[in-house]
């Protein structure tokens, strides 16, 4: 396929076919995280309803869709997280939980992670560093430790072992006005400190980009970095990478319901080209999906540059 390309402009794009429903169900969290393109913390209080969070698998079941990718906030926090879990669980969905490690030792989670193990969910957890300076630098004082915890926890039942079939997955996040370095090559590092330092296992790191929304906005407006980074991600664009950027097959719905192509415009309040649809809607006549065109704009440069980057990490090497 050919994505034509002009300075400032990111090129048009179209969805391939749909594989995965992404879904916020609620800004609340234990942590608030400078990097956060959410701005979820303690005191949000947006929670999807029960009514809009049943609809959940009947959109998995009308598109035979794979993946349900369960996030927030700290998606375990919403009352009926497990509930949600168990039904696609059942379905035979694929269940991706977005996990900030810390949730697992918050008073009243203690079973969270034999409940995750035992419905065999894949976990991927932020993790910005394997150094104890720059994740709390990064996401709060205390927080390395009480994820080395987690991540102990979470190996105690078989998570991110040698053929345990029960995927940990860990997210890097660059500090400032950096691309992440090659994902294979930083995962190697993170695999040999972990292990060494606190004997802990883990199956993949994905990197990501940060985006230059939100809360890491408002951080770059204030140092005046803004338009460095900006121009910095769209001068590293790589086209290759138009391939296999994750709106291409992913349907993002927020808190209400409401569809969005991905994460990142729903943050952004960027309807879908065919304006605000509501999850119930599709259950009245089913989408065809593929081929539609994506809305992107200047922040869509975050997921090209480089090596790229998606909820899967890298996009090439």
């Amino acid at each position: 396929m050919i994505f034509k390309v002009s300075k400032g402009q990111f090129p048009l794009l179209k969805r391939n076919e749909l594989t995965t429903l992404q879904v916020n169900i609620g800004y609340k969290c234990n942590q608030s995280c400078i990097h956060c393109h959410v701005n979820a913390g303690p005191h949000r209080w947006e929670m999807m309803d029960s009514v809009t969070l049943d609809l959940i698998p009947k959109i998995l079941e009308l598109y035979n869709l794979k993946i349900l990718d369960i996030t927030g906030g700290a998606p375990e926090m919403h009352p009926r997280f497990k509930s949600l879990v168990l039904k696609a669980r059942s379905m035979g969905v694929e269940v991706i939980d977005r996990c900030n490690l810390t949730i697992l030792s918050e008073p009243g989670y203690e079973d969270l992670s034999l409940f995750l193990a035992d419905n065999e969910v894949e976990i991927t957890a932020s993790l910005p560093c394997y150094q104890e300076d720059s994740v709390d630098k990064q996401r709060g004082k205390g927080v390395f430790q009480r994820s080395i915890t987690g991540l102990k926890e979470l190996n105690k039942h078989g998570y991110g072992l040698p053929d345990s079939g029960l995927n940990l997955n860990l997210v890097f996040n660059p500090q400032g006005i950096n691309l992440p370095p090659p994902q294979n090559e930083l995962e190697k590092v993170f695999k040999e400190q972990l292990y060494q330092n606190y004997g802990i296992h883990f199956t993949s790191l994905f990197t990501i980009t940060n985006m230059p929304i939100k809360r890491f906005k408002n951080q770059l407006q204030l140092s005046g970095q803004l338009d460095q980074y900006k121009k910095l991600l769209e001068d590293s664009h790589n086209p290759q990478n138009l391939e296999t950027v994750m709106c291409r097959s992913l349907l993002s719905v927020d808190w209400q319901g409401y569809i969005f192509d991905c994460d990142f415009n729903q943050q952004l309040g960027i309807k879908i080209e065919q304006g605000p649809i509501h999850i119930k809607h599709l259950l009245l006549e089913k989408t065809k999906w593929e081929g539609r065109q994506i809305k992107v704009a200047s922040h869509c440069f975050g997921c090209t540059a480089g090596n790229g980057s998606s909820c899967g990490g890298a996009l090439s090497d």
